[in-house]
């Protein structure tokens, strides 16, 4: 992540040694001090519930490792209803509202103001063989309620684009479509497993994860403001034209088309005889050729090679010494 993105880093809280050593690490790639480290957010981690009513060790190392650092805490009990929570919907987020409020006052405990998100995972089990089920409209429920009572306690809410579907098809599209219609609408200010999640988060998929960033990216435009103004109403426009006419040639057209609208990146917009001609790829094909190329054309942020080096020694001594075991 350090070196190979330049996204905030995620690191999962398996016990206080390793949590140290990464957050020194994240300090040598940032250049900065202990003090100015602790000082504002740069990492964050997922803080998960034993559901039900339980908070295990290496949550609970994290939560106070992380709240003393003034790092982000993603508190997000993983509540299935009829399995680890009520069946109920109301149920299920009353329960995990309090196993929330649990990891929060912890936090607080430990740091005052310590940086906290408010996560949600509720959804519903396939009650006739206990599987997880995502995107469903439980799940949709589930995230309204979840955003509620996140913004009730004034903390910002993560969510979830998920699906339990085992391949990118047309169930795992609409699955993730519910889901992040319950994230969207939920008024979510962070989606994790935003793309590229399949079969209940046990896989990644590089096609799914195209497919899902095409997804993003039209629900982003939706969220555009429409336009009000003279310009945006075109009267203009309707008076060239006029009855009968076409508006592909107008000149309020022709200065706006090469913009106007969405660009897909899968999408296929062409007639069934054009799509045929071009051999008939379905977009799970398309997705798969668009990540190829998007490898292909990989190129990692730039980087001060004193940090990689520095970075480098850290890793090679902290093997050597045979590093910081997990907590279980």
């Amino acid at each position: 992540m350090l070196l190979m993105s330049d996204k905030i880093p995620k690191v999962y809280a398996r016990g206080p040694g390793q949590t140290v050593d990464n957050f020194e690490m994240i300090r040598i790639a940032y250049g900065l001090s202990v003090e100015e480290f602790q000082s504002r957010p740069c990492v964050t981690t997922i803080i998960n519930t034993n559901s039900p009513l339980q908070l295990d060790i290496p949550m609970a190392n994290g939560i106070m490792d992380y709240a003393a650092a003034g790092q982000v805490l993603i508190i997000t009990p993983f509540t299935l209803a009829g399995a680890m929570a009520p069946v109920t919907i109301a149920g299920a987020l009353t329960l995990a509202h309090a196993e929330a409020l649990a990891g929060l006052a912890l936090a607080q405990i430990i740091r005052p103001g310590a940086p906290i998100i408010y996560g949600s995972f509720t959804s519903n089990v396939d009650m006739k063989s206990g599987s997880p089920a995502f995107g469903t409209p439980e799940y949709v429920k589930a995230a309204f309620g979840a955003g509620q009572l996140a913004r009730h306690i004034g903390l910002p809410w993560r969510s979830s684009n998920a699906t339990a579907s085992n391949c990118p098809d047309a169930q795992s599209a609409y699955e993730s479509e519910m889901s992040l219609w319950g994230a969207l609408l939920g008024g979510c200010n962070y989606i994790l497993h935003a793309a590229g999640w399949l079969e209940g988060g046990l896989t990644t998929s590089y096609e799914k994860f195209i497919l899902d960033i095409e997804m993003l990216q039209m629900f982003a435009e939706v969220f555009q403001p429409v336009g009000a103004g003279t310009e945006d109403i075109a009267l203009d426009a309707i008076a060239e034209v006029g009855a009968g006419g076409h508006f592909f040639g107008c000149a309020h057209t022709m200065a706006r088309y090469r913009n106007a609208f969405y660009a897909p990146l899968v999408s296929d917009w062409q007639n069934f005889g054009q799509w045929q001609a071009a051999g008939a790829k379905t977009a799970t094909e398309r997705a798969a050729e668009i990540w190829r190329q998007t490898v292909d054309a990989y190129q990692p942020p730039p980087r001060d090679p004193a940090i990689v080096e520095a970075l480098n020694d850290f890793v090679a001594r902290r093997t050597a010494e045979g590093g910081a075991p997990p907590v279980s």
